[in-house]
């Protein structure tokens, strides 16, 4: 290739240049000609063999995974306690020797406690010991090798070991509940009577309240207060219940009397006889009615026949003053002053079965919805314990000292807990967790003996009643898995309001 000059015409002449800004002399032309332009040529081979300077040293010793990890640069805290809790597992799974806790390398180095074999039959770290290799058995496996896995464990983590229980279970966080009511309303002469029930919740969302000789009906959903019925001096309320689909209302009286009200048409449906003094408590079974009285006699009452009982019960050797039936609708459980607790069923006139293990009257009485048979109680200021009992085996299951005298029990219908109210000398509410019996929540705000105790229709919300004359709604339960978990809609704002 020919190389244009660059001279021009050769009149001019060429200007000098200093010695030491001169540029190199240039090729001749011919130069180019005989030096042709030409790639390298490469030679490849039928395949590629990679250099492994950089990674030598393999180690693939799970029992070094510690000592390679030293050499790496620290990690983050976070991923530190992620990889202990890798080894952990790999330990337990692999070669049976679990450490108490999940630790990470750097963590366990400065304890002391690298390297570990907690297992006797374990290899040791040592690299010229093979990882896998066969062991000598023992008692339990005679032949070689770690115990197998049962067929029938539960997960893939492990058998029943603390470790793995750990891994595939972690620990429950606990439900945080508020500690202040969201309501309160005031209750001009709620009487301060261990013995009277006058508060329940229907499933219509109505509450009612025995007020001397009225009974009010408040709404949740719209706060309206109704007056239903005032006795004047006629007789005192002592007793109020909601039959179990909401529409009646059962009223006993100091004089003895049980009426059933329409709540609906706030009308008198009749009025039933029979106690001879005060009916204290009441409980609803479909069309029966079981009443509690100071005469020492419990009756049965079908609403729809003309006569005003069809079944008396005696065994009580004082004021009945705790009555509830089992969510199966077929034993009764009742409570005494006699600090006996005695449950019954539908064929008999005698109780079947005796709990004597209290030493003061009986009024918290609550049957768990979660397991079939399972009855609570509570006894009073010379007792303070609640008891656990087993109907179907009438076996006493636990007792728990609560320090001050139980007076109301209720279970959740939407988790294994439940909730108990309390009088001297501590006026507080429990959310218990069964059956650990762990307090979840106390609550206080209640200047007297929390006396009276009722659930919402949907299981989130209690109410309780003192001789403080006030009523407080409390969240203390979780709402049902399907919904979400917050209160009642209609429970209104948190404000102060009165009842009548």
């Amino acid at each position: 290739m020919d190389v244009p000059s660059t001279s021009g015409s050769g009149d001019l002449p060429e200007p000098q240049q200093h010695q030491a800004f001169s540029s190199p002399p240039r090729p001749p032309p011919s130069a180019y000609r005989q030096t042709p332009l030409r790639s390298p040529q490469i030679t490849y081979s039928d395949r590629f063999i990679p250099s492994r300077a950089a990674s030598s040293r393999l180690d693939f010793s799970i029992l070094d995974r510690e000592a390679a990890a030293s050499e790496t640069p620290k990690r983050t805290a976070e991923k530190e306690e992620s990889n202990g809790a890798y080894n952990m597992l790999l330990r337990s799974e692999l070669l049976g020797c679990p450490p108490a806790v999940p630790i990470s390398p750097e963590k366990g180095a400065g304890m002391g406690m690298l390297p570990s074999t907690s297992h006797p039959g374990s290899p040791s770290k040592s690299p010229s010991r093979k990882l896998f290799r066969y062991i000598a058995g023992d008692a339990d496996t005679p032949t070689a090798g770690l115990p197998t896995q049962s067929p029938y464990a539960r997960g893939p983590i492990g058998g029943d070991d603390s470790v793995a229980s750990s891994l595939a279970s972690p620990s429950r966080m606990l439900r945080k509940i508020p500690r202040a009511p969201f309501k309160v309303l005031d209750a001009p002469a709620l009487a301060d009577d261990y013995y009277l029930n006058l508060v329940d919740w229907s499933a219509q969302n109505t509450l009612a309240v025995g007020l001397g000789t009225c009974v009010y009906l408040w709404s949740a959903c719209t706060s309206k207060v109704t007056r239903l019925v005032d006795f004047g001096e006629g007789g005192a309320v002592c007793s109020v219940s909601w039959s179990q689909r909401g529409s009646y209302l059962s009223i006993g009286t100091d004089k003895g009397e049980v009426q059933i009200w329409d709540a609906t048409k706030c009308k008198r449906v009749r009025t039933l006889p029979g106690h001879k003094q005060r009916v204290g408590c009441m409980a609803w079974n479909h069309h029966t009615l079981a009443t509690g009285s100071r005469d020492r006699s419990i009756l049965l009452r079908d609403v729809r026949c003309q006569e005003p009982f069809v079944q008396k019960l005696g065994g009580h050797r004082s004021e009945v003053c705790g009555l509830r039936w089992s969510p199966d609708d077929r034993e009764l459980a009742s409570g005494g002053n006699d600090n006996q607790l005695f449950v019954w069923n539908q064929q008999s006139a005698q109780p079947v079965l005796r709990f004597s293990e209290h030493q003061a009257a009986v009024k918290a009485i609550a049957w768990s919805p979660h397991q079939h048979g399972l009855l609570v109680s509570g006894g009073g200021t010379a007792d303070r314990c609640i008891r656990f009992w087993n109907t179907t085996t009438g076996a006493p299951l636990q007792c728990v000292d609560t320090g001050s005298q139980v007076c109301n029990l209720s279970w959740s219908k939407n988790v294994n807990e439940l909730v108990s109210t309390h009088g001297y000398s501590q006026n507080q509410v429990i959310v218990w967790r069964y059956p650990t019996m762990q307090k979840l929540a106390t609550l206080t705000g209640h200047t007297m003996r929390v006396l009276y105790l009722a659930v919402s229709p949907d299981g989130q919300t209690i109410v309780t009643g003192a001789g403080d004359e006030t009523l407080r709604f409390w969240n203390v339960f979780p709402g049902p898995k399907t919904q979400g978990t917050g209160g009642d809609s209609g429970m209104g704002s948190m404000m102060r309001t009165l009842i009548r």
